[in-house]
């Protein structure tokens, strides 16, 4: 069967394997990292969210929500539970702000501080799940930042 001009060398996804696509790459990765880091971060009673909002912590203390919401990607209505969480297990606390009040700061108690010493194998350890070096890893990473910005890029072009 002949293709139509007008599908000729166009692809819809029943032409292509799910095995192709890169999206699908990228979220079964994203799968494979949560079930590795989960019994390690069991260990510390900490979710995946709540860990990366901890190292976001740990390497800048005393950040806006605002500013947390930024780095992780994460809108306010999904930060702010998962910061409640923290503060609730005596990790963080929030402040307002006292030159605005508008603005709620979250600073790390000495429990969450110490949690970071805690925390400290896990890096190696993932390293060593992934079975690829550091320069590998360094340049996967790379890709995937570049590209996590070209796709925010498209979809505020449009807006």
């Amino acid at each position: 069967m002949k293709k139509s001009a007008s599908s000729a060398g166009a692809q819809g996804p029943a032409d292509i394997g799910l095995d192709r696509f890169l999206c699908f790459a990228v979220y079964s990765t994203g799968l494979a990292f949560n079930r590795v880091y989960k019994p390690l971060l069991d260990r510390l009673d900490l979710t995946y969210p709540q860990y990366l909002a901890m190292v976001a912590l740990w390497q800048e203390d005393g950040q806006t929500v605002s500013q947390l919401g930024e780095k992780l990607f994460l809108e306010s209505n999904t930060l702010t539970p998962l910061i409640k969480r923290l503060e609730a297990a005596g990790y963080v606390n929030r402040r307002r702000d006292t030159k605005d009040e508008r603005v709620v700061r979250v600073s790390l108690t000495d429990a969450g501080r110490a949690l970071a010493q805690q925390a400290a194998c896990l890096p190696e350890q993932i390293l060593q799940a992934t079975g690829v070096s550091e320069a590998q890893l360094g340049d996967m990473h790379a890709a995937l930042t570049a590209l996590r910005t070209n796709l925010q890029a498209a979809t505020t072009a449009g807006a």
